[in-house]
């Protein structure tokens, strides 16, 4: 059985209805100078998907009619598009908030010099994976030498003002767990966190986000494999809590694939279930029109719900 077939098996996740829109999340492709086993997106060195010219007018035409007041920009890495700093310019300069979902290494990447200075030129909040403090676990789940590449790049940041108390440059670190478990207190782990890498590397940050594993694509066949993915879907299912519906993140944002064609969730791009349940794009898109719109769901969802819940913006509760 596919990971696309188990979600979508005995689906009875409560139906949920959109907000207005108020931010984009948006794929620029699937390339990404990391191959990390839990990636929900299959993204890698070797992936060729990218945003291209035309679909990146197509978004930008998007902007300039909308009101959107946040930009999400996800990968793969996003830095590797080589539209990534014009998206950027030209969202900033509507006034809109720009989050770039850096996963840290790619700011140390010979080719991408001064990337980091770029972001805060422009005021740029960073999101940056780094799914623990300690070496052997990020290097576990990321690849050799991801983990001494991350604290290299948390420290430019730094230097550059990312972080520091009083900055207006956001600093986001990302957790999420090595296997089949759902993340900790996020409270907790912020103050676990902010110790180890203060007293061992001299890194701070802003805040810290728990995001939980989804059971799709490279993460779903891991765990089949070790013979985890029934056992974790009931998991995520026996732990949802309701309260969590009303702040989960598809009420309020959109998802935007490499494409131009719209879902409601990073997630369901990657499971191919277009919002609303037919396929639409960015260029005869009105997102006015999608306020009380059905949110296609299914059992993934239940990632979303469990414990003290999960998006991409972290801890729910």
């Amino acid at each position: 059985m596919s990971a696309t077939e188990l979600v979508r098996l005995h689906n009875d996740f409560p139906e949920i209805h959109r907000r207005a829109v108020r931010a984009l999340q948006v794929n620029l492709g699937y390339r990404c100078n990391q191959t990390c086993f839990h990636c929900h997106v299959n993204a890698g060195p070797n992936r060729r998907e990218n945003m291209t010219r035309e679909t990146v007018d197509e978004l930008l035409a998007l902007l300039r009619r909308s009101r959107i007041e946040t930009l999400d920009l996800t990968g793969g890495a996003p830095e590797m598009n080589p539209y990534f700093r014009e998206v950027v310019m030209a969202a900033r300069e509507l006034g809109i908030h720009v989050i770039d979902r850096c996963n840290l290494t790619i700011l140390e990447e010979p080719d991408y010099a001064g990337t980091a200075e770029f972001l805060r030129d422009n005021q740029v909040e960073v999101v940056a994976s780094l799914p623990c403090y300690s070496s052997e676990n990020v290097d576990a789940q990321r690849g050799d030498g991801v983990f001494e590449a991350s604290i290299a790049a948390l420290r430019r940041l730094n230097a550059l003002g990312y972080g520091q108390p009083d900055s207006p440059l956001a600093l986001t670190l990302v957790y999420n767990p090595l296997g089949a478990s759902l993340p900790p207190a996020q409270e907790t782990l912020e103050a676990t966190y902010r110790q180890h890498l203060g007293d061992e590397f001299g890194v701070v940050f802003t805040r810290l986000f728990t995001i939980a594993n989804m059971p799709i694509n490279r993460f779903a066949k891991s765990l089949r494999k070790e013979g985890e993915l029934g056992s974790y879907m009931e998991l995520l299912r026996e732990s949802h809590r309701e309260a969590n519906l009303d702040a989960v993140m598809c009420r309020d944002t959109l998802s935007v694939d490499w494409q131009g064609e719209v879902y409601d969730c990073d997630f369901n791009q990657m499971l191919h279930l277009p919002a609303a349940g037919r396929r639409r794009h960015i260029r005869d898109l009105s997102l006015e029109s999608l306020e009380g719109e059905a949110i296609a769901v299914a059992d993934h969802c239940f990632g979303c719900t469990a414990g003290q819940g999960s998006s991409c913006g972290g801890a729910l509760k």
